[in-house]
């Protein structure tokens, strides 16, 4: 058994490894996928469930917050050669260095392509977080926030852990971060700002897919819809968020009976037909536009802008 600071090649014996500095706070599930490259979550979950990860000597749950110094023992994994599980392809790299809109010290932003997950799993082998990884893999990137996958626009990634727990912090202050959306929603929406409140809950349907729905017994939720202009009977808007549930936008939008066009799972579907074949809507007409915040205790402000894509810029002008 060996310890280190710096995380060894997995070898035919378990290894301690003792959390650095900068992994102080960091979830042990997060920790160990930075370890084991490549390892799918739910390896690293089995793993831990099976007792075979013991933080300090014992057991420890997924969601535990390390401490630098810990000592986390990680045990054998046969994750096979890298040319079994792939790398994304050449094109796909090209796409995503292409996508990047920001980066300095701190953090990297992308303009997320509509299709592509904020990160691998559930049968996808890679998704944003593992490509900037592969591009960028002298970098210890980590997620600040996720994006629904079918959602276009602004996926912030952290370089520095000291980044990636202010920002978190930050999304659980009201008002930490003011983000902004675009959006097509189905119908005539009335002028001004339409605020909608309704708590959001989160069910499951048979098969495990999530659905949420607007239910007394879920979490406060609060938007706000502005349209910005009007075409061909349907309302293109701003919307901004104070709450950052799953599925916000698209339920809230679903809830005053104007649901986001293009939105297989909580749109009209006659009005996503008739989009589609009038106008080329293929996709969910959700962007995610722009995100302001300030760093350093409010010393360093951010705004960070991705600008909407060409494939909705072309919808827009086709509805006229």
């Amino acid at each position: 058994m060996t310890r280190s600071d710096t995380p060894t090649a997995p070898g035919p014996g378990a290894r301690t490894v003792r959390v650095p500095e900068d992994r102080d706070g960091q979830r042990l599930d997060n920790f160990l996928l930075g370890q084991l490259k490549g390892a799918p979550r739910s390896l690293v979950y089995k793993l831990v469930r099976s007792g075979q990860v013991r933080v300090n000597g014992g057991r420890a749950k997924a969601e535990r917050k390390l401490a630098a110094g810990d000592e986390v023992r990680i045990p054998p994994v046969r994750l096979g050669e890298p040319s079994d599980k792939g790398t994304p392809p050449a094109g796909f790299l090209k796409a995503m260095e292409a996508a990047i809109v920001f980066e300095d010290a701190r953090l990297l932003a992308l303009n997320k392509p509509s299709g592509v997950a904020s990160h691998g799993g559930s049968g996808i082998s890679f998704g944003a977080i593992e490509t900037m990884r592969a591009l960028r893999p002298e970098l210890s990137l980590e997620l600040v926030h996720r994006l629904d996958r079918d959602t276009s626009g602004l996926l912030v990634m952290a370089k520095k852990r000291s980044a990636l727990t202010e920002l978190q912090a930050l999304m659980r202050e009201e008002g930490g971060i003011a983000k902004r959306y675009l959006a097509l929603l189905t119908g005539r929406m009335p002028d001004g700002v339409m605020s909608v409140d309704a708590p959001l809950h989160i069910g499951l349907r048979q098969g495990g897919e999530r659905h949420v729905q607007v239910n007394a017994a879920g979490k406060q939720s609060l938007s706000h819809f502005r349209v910005l202009e009007r075409r061909g009977g349907q309302s293109y808007c701003e919307v901004r968020i104070e709450t950052g549930r799953t599925h916000q936008i698209r339920v809230h939008s679903q809830h005053i009976g104007h649901p986001i066009a293009g939105d297989d799972k909580y749109g009209d579907v006659d009005a996503n037909k008739r989009l589609r074949e009038q106008v080329g809507l293929k996709r969910m007409f959700l962007h995610a536009s722009t995100l302001e915040f300030a760093l350093d205790g409010g010393k360093a402000p951010y705004l960070l802008n991705a600008p909407l894509v060409p494939e909705l810029i072309d919808v827009l002008d086709r509805l006229g």
